[in-house]
């Protein structure tokens, strides 16, 4: 279906034009410029072609202009001089082909606090007529942006959404980066910036969410201030090193430290975040891990209201899953209404694989992956605790023992491995009280007996490879007949 031709003569008086997120085919259509009062247009998120007029931009009023997610092409011969508009508030060019530099005539839209031009080819480094634009919300995720990021940046008090992830940005932050009072969302991922995280950005009030993932971040882990509302923390796969650090903020509910050098135990400092929801510490080099996790409220409890992100009342997310995106609304009743901006999904290890899970449903997916470590000793009774989980991976270690009958009570449990460890005895038949479970790993260890095949357990269609290189199980998980006489192992 493509946008009527006709609309221009229906609906003169018309400010506001929402036809996001359809099926919308075909071109802008040039009879849209009769919509003289139009003050929100909103075509983002369809499957419109051709060129993006540039009389879009001639509308006096026009206040936010939506035309990114589509299949629509920035001409640039077409498009060079754009006239000034100082209505224009919000835009958004998000993978719109735009190429080369940040267009020049942006710098006349005097107006603009919000700009999403994302997923573009765009290169170079950040002009400074750019950087001292006062903008609230800046996306430029997805394109070939390079150099380091100027303090400027930084020096406002204005900007509340920064998402650069996915460039090829470098060197270190900036000293400032924490002083933008009001900065709520930093989004890094995927970039070259490297050296120690300014002590300015783990003592920030305002921030909410933080993902310098993916880059090449070093020296020791910060100490952030408890006391901050941080509630969203990744900075795994960088290069830090030293012990897991003791203190993190009260409210923290997403922690991610995967894929560092970390050492040393898991501290029991960790297991008092009482609003923790997700662990993520695999890929170090971990080696102890604690008796007690008994105080993890938010893996015991399962949640009936929304995850801390969705709280902060500015994002909410749509399914999509790896090497995808999410779009997120960010909103704020007060001061930055409609705002809309795409984050990648939260990846998680889920079942062998790396997949993306949708971060309006955080409160969803618990997890804990303690997994690519050197933890050794018995597994935690108490982990049987976390009935909340979603998923425990502590695969491809040293522990050694036996399964927790306790492992029984993990009722909401989906996916369990336990996989490359040295696990001893036989799987307990509690297992089969796991109602939700659509997974599990136990191969390479030491385990002998029956597979009980109660429950999921005997109805969950699995590779037998899951089952493989123990010392003897037995079931018809893994069509090999068990003896009427084998002697239990409890």
């Amino acid at each position: 279906m493509e946008i009527p031709t006709e609309i221009g003569n229906n609906l003169p008086n018309i400010s506001i034009l929402a036809l996001s997120n359809n099926r919308l085919t075909g071109g802008i259509p040039s009879a849209m410029r009769r919509l003289s009062k139009l003050e929100l247009l909103f075509l983002h998120n369809n499957l419109l072609t051709g060129d993006i007029p540039s009389w879009l931009f001639n509308f006096r009023g026009l206040k936010d202009l939506y035309v990114g997610g589509n299949r629509l092409i920035w001409n640039n011969s077409i498009n060079v001089e754009i006239a000034p508009n100082p209505s224009l508030r919000r835009l958004s060019l998000k993978s719109c082909g735009l190429v080369g530099e940040i267009p020049k005539w942006i710098s006349n839209q005097t107006g603009l606090r919000f700009l999403d031009l994302s997923k573009n080819n765009l290169r170079g480094e950040l002009p400074e007529w750019f950087v001292e634009m006062r903008f609230k919300g800046l996306i430029l995720s997805d394109n070939k942006f390079t150099g380091s990021l100027s303090p400027r940046l930084f020096s406002g008090l204005v900007l509340y959404v920064l998402a650069l992830s996915r460039n090829n940005f470098s060197g270190e932050l900036p000293k400032n980066i924490g002083f933008a009072t009001f900065l709520w969302v930093l989004t890094l991922r995927e970039n070259n910036f490297s050296g120690p995280i300014p002590q300015s950005l783990v003592q920030s009030l305002s921030l909410q969410l933080l993902d310098l993932s993916r880059n090449r971040f070093s020296s020791h882990f910060p100490v952030f201030n408890p006391d901050i509302r941080l509630a969203y923390i990744d900075f795994s796969f960088n290069d830090f090193s030293g012990e897991v650090p003791t203190t993190f903020p009260v409210g923290t509910k997403f922690l991610a430290l995967g894929g560092n050098k970390l050492s040393g135990g898991l501290p029991f400092n960790l297991t008092n975040l009482s609003n923790l929801e997700r662990l993520e510490l695999q890929d170090n080099n971990l080696t102890e891990i604690p008796k007690e996790f008994d105080s993890l409220v938010g893996m015991i409890e399962t949640p009936n209201l929304p995850s801390s992100i969705n709280e902060i009342n500015y994002l909410a997310c749509t399914t999509k899953w790896f090497r995808q995106e999410a779009q997120v609304p960010l909103e704020s009743t007060k001061r930055f209404k409609q705002v809309r901006q795409e984050f990648r999904d939260l990846v998680v290890n889920w079942k062998k694989s790396k997949q993306g899970i949708s971060t309006n449903k955080l409160n969803i997916y618990t997890l804990l992956d303690l997994s690519n470590n050197q933890l050794s000793g018995q597994i935690p009774t108490s982990l049987g605790t976390l009935k909340a989980l979603k998923l425990l991976n502590i695969s491809s270690n040293k522990l050694s023992g036996k399964i927790p009958t306790s492992f029984g009570d993990l009722e909401d449990i989906e996916t369990l491995d336990l996989s490359h460890n040295k696990l001893s005895g036989s799987i307990p038949p509690t297992l089969i009280k796991l109602q939700q479970l659509t997974f599990i790993d136990v191969s390479n260890n030491e385990l002998v007996g029956k597979i009980p095949d109660g429950g999921q357990m005997g109805t969950m269609v699995l590779d037998p490879n899951y089952f493989a290189n123990n010392s003897g199980l037995s079931g018809i998980q893994i069509r090999v007949p068990c003896s009427e006489e084998q002697p239990h192992h409890w």
